[in-house]
This record gives C-alpha cells, structure tokens and sequence, in this order.
C-alpha cells in the first residue's frame, strides 16, 4: 500500500462516520477476607513511581477525559525505526485509549459506567496487596443515516518542513478523497499557514467540488511555520461559516514544528478563545517523522477536541475509520471524572497516567472549569494501581466512580455513577477479561518507556501475545510485535 494512502484513511473514516446504563461489576455476595501480604510491606511506596497517594491525605481522584492517542501513534513510529520516544512525550493515558474496548453502550446521551479489576500479575513489582482497578466510559453510538450536516475548516501547515514525503502530499490525498466521499450538503473551508496564514477556499458547499479539489491541488509548501496564524484565521473562517445545528470543527494537520509567532499553546489558544467558545472544536492530526508533540497535544486538550498521530497505512486505517470520525459529533462536553476511595478498603492508590488532566476535586461539580469532550461510540479508559488494607473482607466497597458532563444542546449538567469491592479485584491475572489484559500491557509499556520497572517489557511481551491470540485484534498483535521491538531499542 503506498505511503501517500495514509491519511486517505482518515477521510475514508470521516465520511463513513459522517454518512457512526452503568454497568455494575459481578462477584459481590462473598464476605470471605482478603488473606494479609505476606511477602510485601503495604508502606512501601511503588518502586520507582513518587505518585501514590494514601486515601488519608486525598480519598478522592478528579481528572478530565481524554481521547488523545498521538503519544502512543507517535512512540510507534519512532521505535519502527529504532528509535525511542523522550519519557516526557510518554502519556499512558493514550497508549490505553489506542484499543478498542467492548463496554456496553448507554441508552441515553452521556456515558455508561464500567468497572472491573484483576489481581496483579505475579511478576509485577508492586506486591499482592496491589489491585488493578478499570474505570471505563462509553458513550452511545451514531445512526449516520440521521447524522448532522459538517461544517470543516482545515488548517493545513504548508511549511518547508511539510515538504518531507508523507506531509503535504497525504494531506492532499486525504482532502481529495474526503471532497468526494461527503454529502452534497456538507460545507468544507481551506486555510494554508506558513510564515502567514491565507484562505485558499472560503466555506463552501461540497456540491462545488471542482473548486474545492483546484484549491487542494493549490496548495504548495513555503517557509516557516506560524501555527497560531493558521489557527486564528482558521477559526475566524469557520466562525463565519458556522451554521446551528452542523457540526462545526477546525481541523489542523501539522507537524506542530512551530517556529515563527507564539510557538505555545496558551497564547495562541487565548488569541482563538472567543473565536472557539464550546461551539467549535480542535481537532489535530499530526504527522511527520520529527514531530511537535507538546504542542499539539496542549492545544486539543484546551481546544476541546483531540490529537491523532498517522504512521504508516495500517495504524493510519485504525486510527482514521475507528477514531477521529467519532468526534465530528459530540455526546459529551466538559467531562469529568471524579473516583471516592473508601478508607475502610484502601490504603492508597495511584492513576496512571493522566497527569496533564488533573481537575481539583472541588471542581468536578464546577462547570467553568473545563473538561474533555468526548463523541459518539466512543470509550475512555483510566487504570489505577489500588493497594488494598490487610485483612479486608471482599464486600467491601473499594470506591465509587461518578462521570459529570454538559449535554452539547442544553449545556445542562448530568451524571452517572456505579461503586465495586474487593471482590471485583480479586480476579487472578491470567482469567482477566482479554481487553483488561491489554490495557494492562499497554499502559506498563508506556511506563516501562518512561523508566517505570514495575513490569518488563520481556514480561508484557506475552501478556500481550496472550491477549492477542483471544481478541483476534490485529492492533494488539502490533502492540506485541511494538513491545518486543521497544527491547531491542537503545
């Protein structure tokens, strides 16, 4: 498959998608205890990690949602080609939210919640008193015959940097396959930054889709790359072609190689605030070999939206058709989640990853403060490390899991909730559903990336091999062949 294919996916998935109750965990009747470690002392912290926190100081844990996967498509790519990813440029939030989850879908709006958990896995450096704890979000489906007209505004980076083979050029395949492939009512906008932004197409109807190809064909990489021009002209276009009722995104597709104007996040996303409000959300799809990841990342988290890496075909195709085209819709604005250890059961806990996402507690219920937005069909996973007290009977509830979020019409606040014991965590590791297992190994993959020795990329290898050969995923079978590779990379 050529190269040039990549980001056609995208397209291919945008248009398909545009032509996409809480569930309580089992094993709760048993009063039998929870037998007390006897080859760990439950004081010392987890090895190398400084981020647990005992349910004394803080017995609550708030975080915004998040659907970004760019750090997990960009960490793959750079250890293809025998390289390894900064720990820094390391979420394993998204190395988790790569993979495609099976919980149940709400009948409503909003999100249902999941919760399971396993035992640990004998060679983990954490102790038997550790739990793995899974928290996750679903939001219902889209029936795309009933889906909302688009209104897209993309902000193509044509800076000399774009030049490299696999920039522009799958940029423009994708702009000419999505031209085609949207309704005649859809409404698709053009701004190219380099050193300056300029309009190449105003927003118009995909009815005229000659002038939107000539305008695609038009476009030629330049100099520098002033990202925040692009993103201010690319919102003051897309707030001229609003239309209520459509969906209405800005969506950017950049290296993120900043150099000219603000080259940070805050300052160019206050320059687009009023322009975006909660009515238009950032969506970026990086690409490139050398890749501004900081960047891009800060600005879909504060954009609303989310960040997307394309490697090469295949991962392109299961990001592009899995992933993006759920979040041209919304189901969810501002959503957050807020988890209430119970101090009868727990010692202390740690989320991994996430830290970028860290709500105050006292602000899950305010809505000013902003969360993720989250689109149709879409699932959100969060794993916590949980250590457990000694001599804990199973019916004890280990905590309570709330997920708060605006509905996208009314902006009017609504929850969900469910709560699960130690017997939900008392599974053994290896009878663990297949996708618990998976999210285990991803998210030890990143932290092993990021210099955590909890668990070995020579012990993950077959946790992921296993998972692998029961879901039948080709993406997990990847993230077995990615994890062997990881080991052999300096």
């Amino acid at each position: 498959m050529a190269t040039s294919q990549r980001l056609t996916f995208l397209i291919l998935g945008i248009a398909a998608t545009l032509a996409l109750g809480a569930c309580g965990a089992a094993n709760r009747d048993s009063d039998a205890v929870v037998p007390a470690p006897d080859r760990h002392d439950p004081t010392t912290p987890w090895p190398d990690n400084d981020g647990e926190t005992t349910v004394e100081d803080d017995p609550q844990s708030t975080f915004a949602i998040d659907v970004d996967t760019a750090s997990y498509g960009y960490a793959r790519r750079l250890i293809t080609e025998g390289r390894r990813p900064d720990a820094d440029q390391v979420r394993p939030e998204e190395f988790v939210n790569s993979f495609t989850q099976e919980y149940p879908e709400p009948k409503g709006d909003g999100f249902a919640v999941h919760l399971d958990g396993a035992r640990l896995p004998e060679f983990h450096e954490a102790g038997p008193d550790v739990r793995l704890m899974r928290v996750g979000l679903r939001t219902r489906g889209e029936d795309a015959r009933t889906r909302e007209d688009a209104a897209l505004t993309f902000v193509v980076d044509v800076s000399g940097s774009m030049s490299e083979p696999g920039r522009l050029d799958l940029v423009q395949d994708a702009l000419h396959t999505l031209i085609n492939e949207l309704r005649p009512t859809d409404s698709v906008a053009i701004v190219a930054f380099s050193g300056e932004a300029e309009v190449v197409r105003e927003m118009t109807r995909v009815a005229d889709a000659r002038a939107l190809h000539d305008a695609v064909d038009a476009l030629r990489t330049r100099s520098s790359t002033n990202l925040e021009a692009g993103l201010v002209l690319g919102y003051q276009v897309a707030r001229d072609g609003f239309r209520p009722g459509r969906t209405n995104r800005v969506i950017v597709l950049s290296d993120g190689l900043a150099n000219a104007g603000n080259t940070d996040a805050e300052p160019i996303l206050r320059r687009v605030s009023e322009e975006a409000g909660k009515d238009i959300a950032l969506l970026g799809v990086g690409v490139g070999s050398e890749y501004g990841d900081t960047l891009m990342e800060q600005l879909a988290d504060r954009g609303d939206g989310f960040v997307v890496y394309v490697s090469e075909p295949a991962h392109a195709r299961a990001v592009f058709v899995d992933q993006l085209p759920a979040s041209l819709a919304v189901r969810a604005l501002d959503a957050k989640v807020q988890v209430t250890f119970d101090r009868a059961a727990v010692r202390s806990y740690r989320l991994i990853g996430y830290e970028n996402r860290a709500v105050a507690d006292e602000d899950f219920r305010d809505d000013r403060v902003d969360g993720g937005e989250v689109g149709p069909g879409h699932s959100v996973t969060a794993l916590y490390a949980v250590r457990l007290e000694p001599e804990t009977a199973v019916s004890e509830r280990v905590a309570r899991v709330q997920a708060r979020w605006l509905d996208p019409a009314s902006r009017q606040p609504a929850e969900s909730y469910d709560s699960l014991t130690v017997a939900d965590l008392s599974t053994p590791f290896d009878r663990a559903a297949p996708r618990l297992r998976v999210c285990y190994a991803a998210a030890f993959f990143a932290e092993s990336l990021r210099g955590g020795k909890e668990a070995s990329l020579d012990d993950l290898v077959p946790v992921a091999r296993r998972a692998s050969e029961e879901t039948g995923d080709p993406a997990v079978r990847d993230l077995t062949s990615l994890i062997g590779k990881a080991g052999d990379v300096d």
